[in-house]
């Protein structure tokens, strides 16, 4: 769990007290997230909808604010089209920016302010940075509760260093340079140093009033929220992506469900263990291609027993001999679907006296869409349609057919490990 500090206080630029609201009687009000998202990043271009570990950028810090469940609202503010896309199928409403806020020279400021302007009901706002995707829904709530059980007007989120600074200087000068924050007579050892806290630029909750009156961020009675090193991920260059990718894996959020309990997978013949295609003999037998790695993740679910049930539909033509070889491929159950497979699985999860929050799916088109939301955890291929991705909580790197279900199987695994490691964290606490 991160750990709160003892706040600052801040002031005014000129350095004047400033003046704030106190906290209302009856709660904050209206509590916006809110994160800003435009479409000229010179960086990494489209950074904020790049695929990140299977789900977009701008995706892992939506489903930390939705699932959270602190917020009035919760905002994508963007002056581009495929963003406001995606916005919206994670969960968020979306403020067009104006071109005079959208500029290279614009600050986040003068964003939030327009916002804040086109907004009057709103109270309080929760700037979330989009370049933060390992962002967990308890780092939110237990920031907000800083504001509404402790009085605090502003309050943002550090993470603690031990990086030793010296000063810049001009080599051409001569000048030489000296140390910031260490005595090089006595360098302290790292367990014998707290550090010093750095923003992280996760987020920064605000009241209006600092917003709008003080033209601050970080205004009136002034807090910080500590953010352990592992949840502290920011990009900004395309050499942060794979260091970040690998960081969300482990570290990253995930959706509700606890991943330790799944103990069935439901999945897609047609289009994620195979290509889709069925091919067809000279004497009319059908065939399919499975990849051997694919088959491998099935053996890995089964050996950490996750049982996996393997879906044919009547609509994909997939004969009984064919889905027989399979399941002797495979060694799953093989059961035949309709054009709702949701209504046919129910029963089948009551059966087993297993929860949704329990079961894995992955699937590849529109039929499957009401599984894949409810579904603890869901996957689709790379190649799957718009609307089966934006109703799945993990986008594979791979295509159907090609490694997809052995990506998915490692991803089940990988968060059950997880999950086992915070449990071993707590009980040792």
């Amino acid at each position: 769990m991160a750990t709160r500090k003892r706040p600052g206080e801040n002031g005014r630029r000129d350095g004047t007290p400033s003046k704030h609201k106190p906290p209302r009687a009856d709660g904050p009000g209206h509590v916006a997230a809110l994160i800003l998202a435009r479409g000229g990043s010179k960086g990494i271009p489209l950074k904020n909808i790049k695929m990140l570990a299977g789900v977009p950028l701008l995706g892992w810090v939506l489903r930390a604010a939705v699932d959270s469940k602190k917020f009035s609202s919760v905002w994508v503010s963007t002056d581009h089209d495929e963003i406001e896309k995606v916005a919206r199928a994670w969960g968020a409403q979306v403020h067009r920016r104006s071109p005079e806020v959208s500029k290279d020279s614009s600050s986040s400021l003068d964003t939030i302010q327009e916002f804040c302007r086109l907004n009057p009901e709103v109270d309080f706002v929760c700037h979330i940075q989009a370049t933060s995707p390992c962002l967990h829904p308890f780092h939110l709530t237990e920031a907000l509760e800083m504001i509404t059980e402790q009085g605090y007007d502003s309050v943002f989120a550090v993470v603690r260093r031990h990086h030793f600074r010296w000063q810049e200087v001009n080599k051409a000068s001569g000048e030489l340079t000296r140390p910031l924050n260490l005595d090089p007579l006595n360098r302290p050892r790292r367990q014998d140093w707290d550090g010093e806290l750095c923003e992280n630029g996760s987020f920064y909750f605000s009241t209006r009033h600092c917003i709008m009156n003080e033209g601050l961020l970080q205004g009136g009675k002034v807090a910080y929220y500590e953010m352990k090193a592992e949840y502290s991920v920011d990009i900004d260059v395309d050499i942060d992506w794979p260091v970040a990718e690998q960081r969300v894996l482990r570290y990253g959020y995930f959706g509700e469900a606890n991943p330790e309990v799944v103990r069935l997978m439901f999945c897609n013949v047609s289009g994620c263990l195979t290509e889709g295609r069925i091919y067809l003999s000279k004497s009319g037998e059908q065939m399919v291609s499975v990849n051997t790695r694919d088959t491998a993740g099935i053996r890995m679910l089964q050996r950490e027993n996750t049982e996996v049930v393997l879906l044919t539909s009547a609509l994909d033509s997939v004969g009984r001999p064919l889905a027989d070889r399979v399941a002797e491929v495979t060694g799953c159950q093989v059961v035949e679907v309709g054009a709702e497979p949701l209504k046919e699985l129910k029963p089948m999860v009551e059966e087993k006296k297993l929860g949704w929050k329990d079961v894995a799916f992955m699937g590849c088109d529109m039929p499957d869409v009401g599984c894949l939301n409810l579904a603890g955890l869901s996957a689709v291929p790379h190649d799957a349609p718009s609307v089966a991705i934006n109703a799945a909580k993990y986008i594979c790197r791979s295509g159907g057919g090609a490694g997809a279900v052995r990506e998915f199987a490692e991803h089940i695994l990988l968060q059950k490990e997880k999950a086992k490691a915070r449990r071993r964290s707590t009980d040792s606490v």
